[in-house]
């Protein structure tokens, strides 16, 4: 039985609890500034211009990870009591 179904509670609306929100930006900023510099640092040096595609995915998928990651957690904590 999935997590979603036992507790009655959809993994995203878990995601989206600002106390997570929170944790999960803190995540994301300190992440995506890393996975920036590795993968755009010459540009950014050189002062070429780079995509902000590439940069606001370096930022959002450290975000999704953190929050559906304790979102699951906080949900498994609930059904085990």
């Amino acid at each position: 039985m999935s997590l979603e179904k036992s507790s009655g509670r959809p993994v995203v609306s878990v995601m989206f609890k600002p106390r997570i929100v929170r944790a999960a930006i803190k995540v994301a900023v300190i992440v995506g500034t890393i996975l920036n510099v590795v993968n755009n640092g010459e540009q950014i040096w050189s002062h070429q211009l780079v995509s902000i595609w590439p940069i606001a995915m370096n930022y959002l998928v450290p975000f999704c990870v953190s929050s559906y990651s304790a979102a699951r957690h906080e949900l498994q904590r609930a059904l085990e009591g």
